[in-house]
């Protein structure tokens, strides 16, 4: 059995979504782990161990576990400081290998801090290491707007030297492949492009009213946003957008928007940027229009989609555009940024509609148009399911596996794949 060592240093793919660092990186390295496994890989996703309660090796699915590995504190810490722990994380995933007597066949890192163990890996194992950076350290100091914004100097260097030593990278679509060639010199040859995923028995439409009905939401128009609480996601455009429709006369229609993500609510007065974003809304008078709903777990997330009658996703910058996919698959438009991969995985007017990020004005006017021209929004959002089906996750493992055969000349035909 072909034996894959995924990394995932940084995050847990256990953890729950919705805080600082967990996100989209952590839905596609679980669901990809699972998907390998089914298709008759023997999968270990390796992460730094942050609570000791937590037993070391945890089941994911078939053929798949999570491994965690103790390198600094057992706790969250930030990803600043997690690369002063990178060493000892190799050595304890050097440790694990040995004392269970395996032997893997590949590398596949994920960010660029497990990017570096890949490599400090490799030359010990001698196996070939695929890396999929997720987010780009220069296409975020691009967009940021304060000093404290700016990725440090070190992920810059380590993500140039990962781009142009890994065997092979995986963009998540062709402006990624575009920019790892512009900022770190990767050579196209070796950049292969594949989408994200999307898991659609828990991601499909569904009855809003009933979905609504179980989340204890009345009958008025919803707007829903997913995602982490920090800058770079636009939240701060997304409350603006909606002080402009207030004053605009939007305010006379019965309108909420939820905002699911951004941590625990009781930390939340120690983290800046929730604190400010209230105080935002306060200030611009739509408070009473927005609820914080702090992080939900996945499984309830499609009846949030469902209930909603748009999905906004306001990124300065995103790699791909997971909650856009999620959404579309939910059969809910999405407003997005016309931004990186969101401009790739939005169809405009087929799925939903872009607009200039950071633009509150062209936000605020594409929400108010669709919320008034019903039987627009509803064709998006059927169009929008039946684009979302092509990104399925055994479709993606496919693609996947592909890449793997071209290291892997000896690779096995897996079974089970399914057509796409």
């Amino acid at each position: 059995m072909t034996r894959l060592a995924l990394l995932s240093v940084h995050t847990c793919p256990l953890a729950a979504l919705g805080g600082k660092e967990t996100g989209g990186m952590n839905v596609y390295v679980r669901e990809l782990a699972r998907e390998l496994g089914r298709l008759g890989f023997a999968v270990d996703v390796f992460t730094r161990s942050q609570n000791r309660a937590v037993p070391q090796v945890v089941p994911l699915g078939p053929n798949a576990r999570v491994v965690h590995i103790e390198a600094g504190p057992p706790a969250p810490i930030p990803k600043a400081e997690v690369h002063e722990h990178l060493g000892a994380f190799a050595e304890g995933v050097e440790a694990f290998r040995a004392t269970e007597g395996l032997r893997y066949d590949l590398l596949h890192s994920h960010y660029w801090l497990s990017g570096v163990v890949a490599l400090a890996l490799r030359a010990g194992w001698r196996v070939p290491v695929v890396h999929m950076f997720h987010t780009l350290g220069a296409q975020k100091n691009r967009v940021a707007r304060r000093p404290d914004e700016l990725e440090p100097l070190l992920r810059l260097a380590e993500e140039r030297r990962i781009a142009r030593a890994a065997d092979r990278l995986v963009a998540a679509n062709p402006v990624e492949r575009a920019h790892l060639r512009w900022h770190y010199g990767a050579d196209p040859e070796r950049v292969t492009v594949i989408p994200c995923g999307v898991d659609l028995d828990l991601f499909h439409p569904r009855d809003p009213r009933e979905a609504r009905a179980r989340l204890g939401l009345r009958a008025e128009r919803i707007l829903l946003y997913v995602g982490r609480l920090v800058p770079i996601k636009g939240v701060e455009t997304l409350l603006r957008a909606l002080a402009l429709l207030r004053a605009d006369g939007l305010g006379a229609t019965a309108l909420r928007i939820l905002v699911v993500g951004g941590g625990i609510e009781e930390r939340w007065a120690q983290d800046g940027e929730p604190r400010r974003l209230r105080a935002l809304a306060r200030e611009l008078g739509v408070e009473g229009w927005v609820e914080f709903l702090g992080a939900r777990p996945q499984d309830v997330l499609p009846d949030y989609y469902a209930a909603a009658d748009l999905c906004l996703v306001p990124s300065l910058y995103e790699s791909f555009g997971m909650v856009a996919l999620e959404a579309m698959a939910c059969g809910v438009p999405v407003i997005g940024s016309r931004v990186d991969g969101l401009a790739a995985t939005i169809r405009e007017g087929v799925t939903g509609a872009l607009v200039p990020e950071g633009d509150p004005v062209a936000l605020g006017r594409e929400i108010g148009a669709l919320l008034r021209d019903e039987p627009r929004r509803l064709a998006l959002g059927r169009q929008a399911a039946r684009w979302a089906r092509r990104f399925r996750w055994p479709c993606i493992a496919r693609r996947v596996t592909e890449l793997y055969g071209e290291l892997l000349p000896a690779l096995p035909a897996v079974a089970r794949r399914p057509r796409c």
